[in-house]
């Protein structure tokens, strides 16, 4: 009991004699801390953000929202895909498209300070002869007409790796492969952006609740975060993307084409989200057509056209099997049910890839910045025509649309393509994707 009572009185002497040295110590000692919290991270020239994306990249495919911040291209293209002057200041073709001049303009450089000349220039085409004349001129010679190469040239050149002109300078990259896992850059005026690349977008979700990136970007699916209190989600439509249900027209039900028809007016199209998709290009585009055929819900129309078809058949049922990915499965869902409504059994495959043969597939397509759509609906393109589709009247349009100068004349030519193909419904078009961006406050 002494003992307590000598050190309580010890104590409470201290106190009394050092009290102002006391408080100001914990004065300075709180302010010390909320200067490192709130105060250092403003002051320091590294402001750094970190970003999550879904997605598998090489060097030659990382989205161009972030190769557009590394580098330029000889040209680029406005919101609505109109060809602009980029690094180069003028182009021309003498010979209606098969060969291409584009000038530079003055005083370009290099991120290490060197001056772009077309030498530097580095664009990889096969079947093209590049000629560099001089140090501002830089000719590409086609084995055929395109009329859409301006807007091919759009996308950021780089002298050597991702060394470029733009406002930011790769200063670290980290690859598994040939499969870019991270990339880091720096703008001048110290700001840091690291991209971070995941698989799915659950392990992209993952790294933003565990804290390894700041915010993600592009998610289709905003949940679990709806319900975090202290999350800013943002939402925008992607309209360089557009959601289908592709039909292969070599299956012996989809070569009907009351069939395919029949199939898009049973799928409530209002329901699934998004803004509503009525063809093959986007609704930014210069060659957008809205008059279109819209295909909207028609619950008659496409049960009798399937009760006509079991009646001639002289079949019992009707069945679909209906492929998809998993981050498309409650949409997927939905369309089964509206099918089934009509009298078709569906089949729900869920796939981690793109089949090489199915029957009906939901996907997310990506759409070309130019309506130049010859890859994918030509009958000779065997390889990207996944549909298989097989029609003269597209091939013309598509041939004449990619050699045509006039911007006038292939407007007039997209339009009666997405006509005419939307008529023939080798493809139901749905919705243009809604995205994410989701970050703490």
């Amino acid at each position: 009991m002494i003992n307590l009572r000598y050190i309580f009185r010890l104590t409470r002497a201290f106190i009394s004699r050092f009290k102002a040295l006391i408080l100001v110590s914990m004065g300075l000692g709180i302010a010390f801390f909320f200067f490192i919290r709130y105060s250092l991270p403003l002051l320091s020239d590294s402001r750094l953000v970190r970003i999550g994306m879904t997605g598998r990249y090489t060097l030659s495919t990382l989205p161009n929202p972030i190769l557009d911040m590394i580098g330029n291209g000889l040209t680029k293209l406005d919101s609505n895909g109109n060809v602009e002057p980029d690094l180069a200041s003028s182009w021309e073709t003498p010979d209606k498209g098969k060969t291409w001049t584009f000038i530079l303009k003055n005083n370009l450089y290099w991120q290490d300070g060197k001056r772009v000349v077309s030498s530097g220039i580095n664009y990889q085409f096969s079947d093209v002869v590049i000629e560099r004349p001089d140090d501002k001129t830089i000719t590409f010679k086609l084995q055929n007409p395109y009329s859409a190469f301006p807007s091919v040239v759009s996308r950021p050149t780089f002298r050597s790796g991702l060394l470029g002109t733009g406002q930011f300078r790769v200063t670290d990259l980290s690859l598994n492969g040939s499969v870019v896992e991270q990339i880091s850059m720096k703008k001048k005026d110290g700001e840091n952006i690291i991209y971070k690349f995941y698989p799915t977008e659950e392990r992209t979700k993952l790294a933003l609740e565990l804290g390894h990136v700041d915010k993600i970007v592009d998610v289709l699916d905003p949940s679990p975060f709806i319900s975090w209190p202290k999350m800013k989600i943002s939402e925008g439509s992607n309209t360089g993307q557009y959601v289908g249900v592709f039909l292969n027209t070599q299956d012996n039900l989809f070569k009907d084409k009351s069939i395919r028809q029949a199939l898009s007016y049973a799928i409530n199209k209002d329901l699934l989200g998004g803004i509503r998709a009525i063809g093959p290009i986007s609704i930014d585009s210069w060659a957008y057509n809205p008059q279109v055929k819209p295909y909207g819900y028609d619950f008659a129309k496409a049960k009798a056209t399937i009760d006509d078809y079991k009646k001639n058949a002289k079949a019992e049922e009707v069945s679909v099997n209906l492929s998809v990915t998993s981050i498309l499965l409650k949409q997927a869902e939905m369309i089964a049910k509206d099918w089934e409504k009509v009298g078709i059994k569906v089949n729900l495959q869920v796939i981690s890839q793109i089949p090489s043969d199915y029957q009906a597939f939901l996907a997310i397509f990506d759409i070309p910045d130019d309506p130049d759509q010859y890859s994918m609906w030509h009958s000779t393109q065997t390889a990207t025509n996944i549909t298989r589709y097989q029609d003269p009247r597209i091939d013309k349009l598509l041939e004449d649309g990619r050699s045509e100068i006039n911007i006038d004349a292939r407007k007039r030519i997209y339009f009666d393509f997405q006509r005419f193909l939307v008529e023939d419904s080798p493809a139901v078009f749905l919705y243009y994707p809604t995205i994410y961006t989701i970050g703490r406050e």
